[in-house]
């Protein structure tokens, strides 16, 4: 809600926090770099096949999340094996927005209606590294299909022949929800404005640890329609205020290795 002013307590923060890297119970680290929509190139596809020979990860794993994961890094190895990827961080350990899941849509299947490749895309490198109450997912279908599985996302985005439809409040994990429709939209500027509401508005009334299956409903559907689809002012000024916070925010795996204080806080002083 301060973006501008908020100062984090690194210590104050969990391992996974801290570390930029999800602990195992070997006490070995994994490391998910970002794939946006889920797409890579051959190119990072050699750079993380290269890494993981290098520092002799155990395993390399296709996620949920249509990532790949790097699993039994030593936390010694960290910094470098960052620095050797040179790709963004997935945010796999982090109360952030963690993935968005896509299918082939317009691009590619003939059942397409809507590009998901491009708008998963799109999404993802706009609001990638911003905090939220809880762990966040987004899936973009390009047909209601749903191959994507946008019914169990924080927000789905289903592409059809007239524009989207958005969903909110859905969950796969301990406690499972399907998603509520929430609108449907015709332009591409009016879904990423209505995300942009969404997500803010969630950032600023959701508890912590609380995801938006049980913020819908305690906040109620409608609530929140009223809020930001039936009032044109404060949808614009939710998505000013996250457009603002995005500005705030730098990669962690960068900041580590370009803060040598940090770095040698984290990895240098506490190796055993």
């Amino acid at each position: 809600m301060n973006p501008d002013t908020h100062q984090d307590e690194k210590e104050s923060r969990f391992v996974n926090e801290r570390m930029g890297a999800n602990i195992q119970k070997d006490g070995t680290y994994t490391v998910i770099p970002r794939m946006y929509g889920g797409v890579t190139t051959p190119e990072d596809l050699k750079k993380i096949a290269d890494v993981s020979l290098k520092y002799d990860v155990k395993v390399v794993k296709v996620t949920g999340g249509q990532r790949l994961d790097l699993i039994g890094v030593k936390k010694e190895d960290l910094p470098k094996v960052w620095e050797e990827l040179d790709m963004p961080s997935g945010y796999g350990y982090a109360k952030s927005l963690r993935t968005v899941k896509t299918c082939v849509g317009s691009q590619f299947c003939r059942f397409g209606t809507q590009d998901s490749l491009g708008m998963g895309a799109l999404i993802e490198r706009k609001y990638e590294r911003l905090d939220f109450p809880a762990k966040f997912k987004i899936a973009v279908n390009g047909c209601p299909r749903n191959c994507a599985e946008s019914c169990t996302k924080d927000i789905g985005i289903v592409g059809n022949d007239g524009g989207w439809e958005v969903f909110i409040g859905g969950n796969g994990g301990i406690k499972p929800r399907i998603a509520d429709s929430f609108c449907k939209i015709k332009t591409d500027e009016e879904l990423i404005e209505v995300c942009s509401a969404v997500m803010q508005y969630y950032r600023e009334t959701g508890n912590y640890l609380e995801r938006t299956s049980e913020w819908v409903e305690r906040m109620g559907l409608q609530q929140i329609q009223m809020v930001i689809l039936n009032n044109e002012d404060n949808r614009k000024e939710l998505a000013a205020r996250i457009d603002f916070a995005l500005t705030q925010v730098t990669d962690p795996w960068k900041k580590i290795l370009n803060d040598s204080s940090t770095r040698t806080a984290l990895f240098e002083e506490t190796r055993v």
